[in-house]
């Protein structure tokens, strides 16, 4: 029977929600090979043997909300808080086109010091300075004026977690100022603004179900992102869901083969979750279909304190260490790091 839903899922790129929940309760080693082998074939079709790199700048671990699960969430007194200038980001971006980067993200807590006009500066600036460069955000939720701004200063991407694809669920997981209707409402108006939007959820994350995944898994199909970001909950010893389990590598990697299915050409990480409870967790992922890595270029001093998990891997090397040292993990393992944008490729496969 798994072996049927994997083979439609591989035809057609659509399954019920039951067919996805069996997908996820049934599935065992080789079902995973199975889906496994389609999702690489799937992907090589697409993109080769190519890993796309992004060049990852945390601005700021300063953030308004309160998710219960984040290490930087407001009522963390422990966190150390900091906050890099334009001119520092700058400095990033300039180091990281010296190495090859051609994509940036800009990724930090929902800090009122980015405003619109701080933070179109900086996409301005950046793009003004490497025009064959591609600038993605990730900066949480802002208003569709705001989303609207950016776009007209520069910026090509944004990732936004939708976190879960059940409105209860969300709210078990986020403090009653957040909403799920209002996550959702971000996602459909970067669409309508033209961005390419990210979205994704974390795996194992507490009270998470099957069916909770299921529906993810629809959301993806539904929505088709350009980019899709999955990877394992980690606990923060500083939240209230500190003792809760991590989520499981098996299950990450064998979502990353589903996800690649559902939507062949996405642009899908392998995560530093991924890598930060494995030690070959990344190349697990891309030999599970994922096709993008993110090496860190912040500063080094601040990288200890954008700590969203415990135990984040990477917080020491300096920028061309990092970049080097996945360039060398994907030729150990037949994959070739390259230099370019790394936009989603059009596919002619069937697109429900």
């Amino acid at each position: 029977m798994i072996e049927g839903l994997i083979r439609k899922l591989a035809e057609s790129h659509s399954l019920t929600l039951s067919e996805y929940e069996s997908l996820i309760v049934n599935r065992d080693e080789g079902s995973a090979k199975l889906l496994r082998s389609f999702a690489v074939k799937t992907r090589r079709e697409i993109y080769g043997n190519d890993v796309y790199v992004r060049g990852l700048i945390e601005i700021s671990n300063i953030c308004r909300n309160d998710c219960l699960y984040c290490g930087i969430r407001r009522s963390n007194t422990n966190c150390e808080r900091y906050r890099l200038t334009p001119e520092e980001i700058f400095s990033c971006a300039d180091e990281g086109y010296e190495l090859g980067f051609r994509t940036f993200v800009l990724q930090g807590g929902e800090d009122s010091f980015f405003s619109d006009e701080v933070l179109g500066g900086v996409v301005r600036e950046i793009k003004a300075r490497y025009p064959d460069c591609a600038i993605t955000l990730s900066m949480g939720e802002r208003s569709r004026e705001s989303y609207a701004y950016l776009r007209e200063c520069g910026a090509d991407r944004y990732l936004l977690r939708h976190e879960t694809a059940d409105p209860e669920h969300y709210s078990r997981l986020h403090p009653e100022a957040m909403s799920w209707q209002n996550r959702m409402k971000c996602l459909r108006e970067l669409r309508e603004l033209g961005y390419a939007v990210g979205c994704g959820f974390m795996v194992g994350s507490p009270f998470q179900t099957a069916e909770h995944i299921a529906k993810d898994l629809k959301f993806i199909e539904e929505f088709h992102p350009e980019m899709c970001g999955i990877g394992p909950f980690i606990p923060h010893k500083d939240t209230p869901f500190k003792d809760y389990p991590a989520g499981k590598l098996e299950l990450t990697c064998y979502l990353l083969s589903v996800i690649r299915l559902i939507h062949p050409p996405v642009l899908l990480p392998a995560t530093t979750a991924l890598g930060t409870i494995d030690p070959l967790g990344r190349e697990k992922g891309i030999m599970s279909g994922a096709n993008v890595v993110m090496p860190n270029l912040s500063p080094v001093g601040v990288r200890k304190k954008y700590e969203l998990y415990d135990n984040k891997i990477c917080t020491g090397e300096e920028s061309a260490q990092c970049r080097e040292c996945l360039s060398n993990r994907m030729r150990q393992i037949g994959y070739e790091v390259v230099t370019c944008r790394g936009d989603m490729k059009n596919y002619g496969g069937v697109r429900n």
